[in-house]
């Protein structure tokens, strides 16, 4: 390649770039750059100065006007990717992406709701066979979870979805996980024993609260007025759906403070672990350089730590649910064989275990899609989600459900507070319109 004194480019080759998209300019415009004296087996595209080596990038030119290659400067060209100069062109891929999250978003949060309505329906169809053995049907569904998790975890790291950095994550995060699930579970079995069912729906909404609060503290989110506001009539369209006509104000002047406060302080550990689980997710994203950290190691680890924090706090959760320590081995003994639903001697067990066996199911695809919904998007949506679930959950009570018997009827103020809580969800959801532009148009470098 040879070289003059005005600097001009010469090379061996013709190169070309074309499908420049452009907003200003439809259809797409082509732009070619001729470059003279082609010389065979010339290497691809050696652009080079007269003086001295330097990175250029190409600038799209207007429909009207093609380069020829005769300009006088100094210049090198880079083969470059046009398409990341195309007016709008990153800009339409952005607005398409948030698009198909937006929607990824709302579909796993309907999933969610619609499991968290099976998962409360076939806990009440549960309880039928095993009505004296509650307590044994709430170790089954835990212990039985690190089994089943651990299974899962094990055949996705054989199938090298899990990887090994995946499983070397700290543990120290699940260990709090653990504790406070564990306590949330102790502390709501010992108000529960003692309120009444709407005042632990009422008290139930605090939930929301603490997650909001928490998020804002640990994770420094911020959340539009609209935001609170739609979380608030969440709430409160709940409250009147479910608690309305039923006593709760009554309940709780009855059994004071001390156990609703005890409640509350429940919801505030579930709260605080929700929000661990999104810290872990988002910690571990950076950890594993971009990654998404596997839903199943999550729920393995932190089922295993919930298990030895159980097993530690069992003698207090069996007294909890009137069963002496001493007499809990016979207790679990009874339990299984009405779960298996075998033996003469055992009567009142009809369901079992087709209807356990469900309930577990259910709440195991509950817990993974609540999970799932925290990870693509926050606790405090997967939490609205859940929340959802309960007014539908009463509805369908009112339907002729195998093995109820007689259905129960809605609340008095059913209609208004689902009302409530749909309109508190819609406000939500609403995103105010701004006059600024999402999308970002590059410019092309300057020359």
């Amino acid at each position: 390649m040879a070289t003059t004194s005005s600097g001009r480019l010469i090379a061996g080759l013709t190169a070309s770039i074309g499908s420049i998209e452009s907003r200003y300019a439809n259809p797409a415009q082509s732009v070619s750059l001729i470059c003279r004296n082609q010389t065979n087996g010339a290497p691809p595209i050696v652009l080079r100065s007269s003086r001295r080596s330097r990175l250029w990038l190409i600038e799209a030119v207007p429909p009207a006007k093609s380069w020829d290659g005769s300009n006088d400067g100094e210049e090198e060209i880079k083969k470059s990717d046009a398409r990341n100069y195309a007016i709008g062109g990153i800009g339409g891929r952005a607005v398409a992406g948030k698009h198909d999250r937006t929607m990824e978003i709302v579909i796993a949060a309907a999933t969610t709701a619609a499991l968290g309505v099976g998962n409360r329906v076939l806990y009440k169809l549960a309880l039928i066979p095993l009505k004296q053995y509650p307590f044994f049907l709430a170790q089954l569904s835990t212990f039985g979870y690190v089994a089943v998790y651990f299974s899962i975890l094990y055949f996705r790291f054989r199938a090298g979805i899990v990887t090994k950095e995946m499983l070397s994550v700290p543990k120290l995060p699940f260990l709090i996980v653990g504790v406070l699930e564990s306590l949330a579970l102790a502390a709501g079995m010992a108000a529960a024993s003692n309120l009444s069912g709407p005042s632990t729906t009422v008290l139930s909404q605090t939930f929301l609260i603490w997650q909001i609060l928490f998020s804002i503290i640990f994770l420094g989110r911020r959340y539009r007025i609209n935001q609170i506001l739609g979380c608030t009539l969440v709430a409160v369209g709940v409250i009147v759906s479910v608690a309305s006509g039923s006593g709760a104000a009554h309940s709780f002047k009855d059994t004071g403070i001390l156990w609703s406060l005890l409640m509350v302080l429940s919801f505030l550990l579930q709260g605080a672990d929700t929000v661990m689980k999104e810290v872990i997710f988002l910690d571990s994203k950076k950890r594993l350089k971009g990654a998404s950290l596997d839903l199943f190691v999550v729920n393995s680890y932190g089922s295993i730590f919930q298990v030895i924090c159980i097993a530690l706090l069992l003698p207090f959760l069996s007294k909890l649910w009137g069963i002496p320590f001493n007499q809990l081995p016979s207790y679990i003994r009874d339990g299984g064989a009405c779960f298996l639903n075998i033996g003469s001697r055992i009567t009142g067990c009809e369901g079992a275990p087709l209807l356990p066996v469900m309930f577990v199911m259910m709440n195991m695809a509950y817990n993974i899609s609540l999970l799932r919904l925290i990870k693509i998007s926050s606790a405090v949506v997967s939490s609205l989600a859940s929340t959802v679930s309960v007014p539908i959950a009463v509805y369908c009570f009112t339907l002729p459900l195998p093995y109820l018997g007689v259905a129960s009827t809605l609340p008095r103020g059913f209609v208004a507070g689902t009302v409530i809580l749909v309109l508190g969800m819609l406000l939500y959801a609403w995103t105010p319109s701004t006059n600024t532009s999402d999308s970002i148009i590059p410019s092309p470098p300057s020359t």
